[in-house]
């Protein structure tokens, strides 16, 4: 249930409505709102089925929430929640570009990796320090060797980091060294390791999982939001499907989907989503057309001798020329809304 008060609703009548929901036990979050204030009830709240919150001052409607996922809809938040990472804004209309390796294989190879990445207009830089692998016997990452390089890449070229988080463990150790929590597709329902990073407060990239439907996507990311962060960034990566030709099936549908029923962003990893660098770029402008809010792709200066997917990277040719794909298809999206606003 949420209660959502009248514009210029005075602090005391909102704080009536708070006093009230926590002393029958339950808890609330409140979104302030470009003209109101949103109060969201979280817990049973059949426990208010007689509680006339329209008969309080200040208050303009109560709305009942169906959905399992409170904090992360729309209903509760209609405006578009806008993640900013050190100036670098996710969801504010504009297409924010990750790009990188796979894994961390040293120094100079992060570096020169950073160093295509910002060419072809990249913001943040992405790799794995931590590699979660299907063998056992694959290269696991460098940890926090690679955690170290990635940051001194990153800060050599203004960038923000993502990097993947595994477990809770390793979580304080992740976090000092990026900007931006990464959770792979096989953590996507591993709610200790949600609620942990939630309790950060930091930007958390949120990939779907790999058979994960978009309940449980959404469901996933109240875990986080539940904790009181919402700085949530959804990541369609693809899911598994009876198709065998591409790596997974790259679930385009899940952008304006998600754009409907949450307010995070959401962005497009079409590396992943395919497995096949020759159709990552098409993948990629789609997802731009589809009115994702950014992209995070592979790249690598020598995607042949790559450690981890080389075959799904992009060389600095095929990254750069499809980077000047992706922003025409991102100019002619930005007249397209125009359009949609007249």
């Amino acid at each position: 249930m949420i209660v959502i008060m009248k514009p210029g609703a005075t602090k005391e009548q909102i704080t009536a409505i708070v006093n009230r929901v926590k002393k029958e036990g339950l808890d609330v979050q409140l979104n302030d709102g470009k003209e109101q204030v949103v109060i969201g009830l979280l817990g049973d709240t059949t426990k208010l089925l007689d509680v006339a919150f329209n008969s309080y001052e200040g208050v303009e409607n109560t709305v009942k929430i169906t959905h399992s996922y409170k904090l992360t809809s729309r209903e509760f938040h209609p405006d578009n929640t806008v993640v900013d990472i050190n100036g670098v804004k996710i969801g504010d209309g504009s297409m924010t570009m990750m790009a990188g390796p796979c894994s961390i294989e040293g120094l100079d190879q992060i570096m020169e990796c950073a160093r295509m990445a910002k060419a072809g207009g990249a913001t943040i830089l992405r790799g794995g320090a931590f590699k979660p692998r299907t063998s056992p016997y694959a290269f696991q990452g460098l940890e926090e060797e690679g955690l170290k390089y990635i940051r001194q890449a990153a800060d050599k070229f203004e960038m923000q980091v993502i990097t993947e988080v595994m477990d809770e463990a390793n979580l304080d150790l992740v976090a000092e060294y990026s900007d931006i929590l990464q959770i792979g597709a096989r953590n996507m329902q591993n709610f200790k390791l949600l609620q942990a990073v939630g309790k950060t407060g930091m930007p958390v990239a949120l990939k779907r999982g790999i058979s994960g439907t978009i309940d449980e996507w959404l469901n996933a990311a109240e875990y986080i939001a539940a904790q009181g962060n919402f700085n949530v960034i959804f990541v369609e990566r693809g899911i598994r499907t009876y198709e065998t030709a591409t790596r997974n099936t790259l679930d385009l549908s899940a952008v304006p989907l998600i754009k409907k029923l949450s307010h995070f962003p959401i962005i497009v990893d079409p590396s992943h989503g395919v497995g096949i660098w020759d159709l990552v770029p098409a993948m990629a402008v789609a997802g731009v057309a589809a009115g994702a809010d950014g992209l995070i792709v592979e790249i690598h200066p020598d995607p042949a001798n790559a450690w981890s997917d080389g075959p799904q990277s992009l060389n600095e040719k095929t990254y750069l020329n499809m980077m000047e794909q992706v922003h025409i298809m991102e100019n002619a999206m930005q007249e397209i809304n125009k359009i949609k606003t007249v």
